[in-house]
């Protein structure tokens, strides 16, 4: 369960024109800047993501005021009543006048740091019933109190340092170890009903079962159903992995390659997409065009269930992963797995790679505890589709593909 965060801490979501965002006009004194005072709404301290849930927050005393300090006028405003249909509300637009309502926006999240000044987080996505805020301030900016604004110049100058992430659509996502695949795998034995599974943990994450973490914003979670046809890369020694034809919806194919002599938590992965190419040319187009060595491995088909976990504290996200492949040729031949692996990182601010692997040890042994109590699981492994294949045609020779 998260931490309780303190009551008596400040926390205000910070509202003014859209043009302080993307300077599309000049910052004017007269112009108003709202703060509206609501309840903390950090998992963690400091987080880097901030989720807010308009309806969520209730009545929340909102104070207008000049870039310069003066006071214009104070209401109370019920938080589901700020922006409906993301346009300020009627009690916003009679608290700041119907010339600036129109431009209004969230500028920020504002929380109040303990030893003095403001962390600030910037808003990348605005809806009418959530935003979500990432921070930009390494350390607390603005002593002082809150009113004197003496935080919105170092914000906005944070925000405008930042503002080609902050201001693009999903720019904000960086990726660590670029081109490499971390993920942990749990064989489940036995297999459970996968959907259900899946709905448990998503639900454990939404409830804070999870120290820190939630389900990733407006994404957290997805279906796939795929065939894949699998070759087994022999050689040449530094080429040495898997090669995977995974059809699309549309036409074509994507081509995951993977590159690992032995199972292990770190692989070394690549996709190519928009595939022109049919089955019957999967092996010349990697013998031929890509100059491997392969072995064609029995297709199968894959049904998977990806929940999204985000660690608000540090922004990484992480995939958990239920599936299930069967055979396509031998149907009772399956495989279940639930598999936990890095995403990418929703952040602007520098973090060290170490501390994704610290995080994702943490993670697993949270998933390893929920899989073993379930019966599913003991312990994770570096099982792979390749090694499952193999011990499929040891098992059952006539498998092979001829």
């Amino acid at each position: 369960m998260h931490r309780e965060q303190p009551l008596d801490r400040g926390a205000w979501i910070v509202l003014g024109g859209v043009h302080l965002l993307n300077r599309t006009a000049p910052r004017r004194p007269d112009e108003p800047i709202v703060l509206v005072r609501v309840p903390p709404q950090e998992v963690s301290r400091p987080a880097t993501t901030v989720i807010v849930r308009w309806n969520a927050l209730g009545p929340c005393p909102a104070e207008a005021l000049h870039t310069g300090g003066t006071r214009l006028a104070a209401a109370s405003i019920d938080g589901g009543e700020l922006f409906p249909d993301a346009i300020a509300g009627p009690a916003l637009r009679g608290l700041v006048g119907t010339e600036a309502a129109p431009g209004l926006v969230p500028l920020c999240y504002l929380a109040e740091h303990p030893g003095g000044g403001y962390h600030a987080y910037a808003q990348i996505r605005f809806h009418p019933e959530d935003a979500c805020f990432v921070r930009t301030t390494q350390e607390p900016v603005g002593h002082g109190p809150v009113g004197e604004l003496r935080w919105l110049e170092p914000m906005l100058t944070a925000h405008a340092e930042s503002s080609m992430a902050l201001n693009n659509h999903l720019r904000y996502f960086r990726k660590h170890f670029s081109g490499t695949e971390l993920e942990f795998k749990y064989t489940l034995d036995p297999a459970p009903d996968i959907w259900a599974a899946s709905m448990e943990l998503l639900k454990l994450l939404r409830d804070g079962k999870l120290e820190d973490c939630r389900p990733e914003y407006r994404d957290e979670f997805q279906i796939h159903h795929t065939e894949n046809h699998l070759f087994d890369v022999t050689g040449p020694e530094p080429e040495i992995g898997y090669a995977s034809f995974i059809p699309t919806v549309t036409a074509g194919h994507v081509l995951k390659r993977k590159w690992f002599a032995e199972d292990a938590f770190a692989r070394r992965e690549e996709l190519t997409t928009g595939l022109d190419i049919t089955p019957d040319r999967f092996d010349t187009f990697l013998r031929q065009d890509l100059g491997l060595q392969v072995l064609a491995m029995p297709p199968f088909q894959r049904v998977r269930y990806d929940i999204q976990c985000e660690s608000m504290r540090t922004g990484h996200v992480y995939g958990i992963f239920l599936d299930r492949c069967s055979l396509l040729a031998a149907p009772e031949v399956t495989l279940s797995q639930c598999e936990l692996e890095y995403l990418r990182s929703r952040s602007v601010l520098h973090h060290d790679e170490r501390e994704v692997l610290h995080e994702m040890n943490r993670i697993n042994a949270w998933l390893r505890s929920h899989l073993s109590s379930r019966g599913w699981a003991v312990d994770h492994t570096y099982y792979s589709k390749r090694s499952f294949l193999h011990h499929a045609i040891a098992l059952r020779p006539e498998l092979a593909p001829r």
